[in-house]
């Protein structure tokens, strides 16, 4: 039996070498009543200010919201699909919330290189969630990208 070795190149996203401070991604998505549901299902988070329309009126929203880490997961998709790209490893983030997702609100994920560590091969990006002209959620993360061989 001949065994091969697959060939990833092709899919590796940028190297430490061609990140440049400044560099930015970003990705949306509108927020569906399917994101919501599957998420919880996923999560476990059934706080029925998610859930429940009854329950979240009489919540300081006024009316379902949305996970706030599901837009922290939107970050998380610009760092393994864009920027870096497949390869990378999340070590670390910061997050603020500072404004609810409602449903059918898109939200816009950026991520921007900020600092480039070249001793252990780590970028450090800022990170931030958008509907329209507000800010939805901010931080920061830290990203390795292992030396490709």
């Amino acid at each position: 039996m001949n065994e091969t070795t697959r060939d990833f190149t092709e899919l590796y996203g940028h190297s430490f070498e061609a990140l440049q401070i400044g560099m930015s991604a970003s990705l949306s998505r509108t927020v569906s009543e399917a994101d919501i549901l599957m998420f919880a299902g996923v999560s476990g988070d059934t706080n029925p200010v998610h859930l429940d329309a009854e329950f979240a009126a009489s919540t300081m929203f006024g009316e379902r919201i949305a996970h706030g880490m599901f837009s922290a997961g939107l970050i998380s998709a610009v760092f393994g699909t864009k920027l870096p790209g497949p390869g990378c490893i999340y070590l670390s983030q910061s997050l603020k919330f500072k404004a609810p997702v409602k449903v059918g609100q898109t939200v816009v994920a950026k991520v921007t290189v900020k600092e480039l560590k070249a001793e252990k091969r780590r970028a450090v990006f800022s990170t931030v969630c958008t509907c329209g002209s507000t800010v939805v959620l901010d931080g920061e993360a830290e990203i390795m990208l292992p030396a490709r061989g």
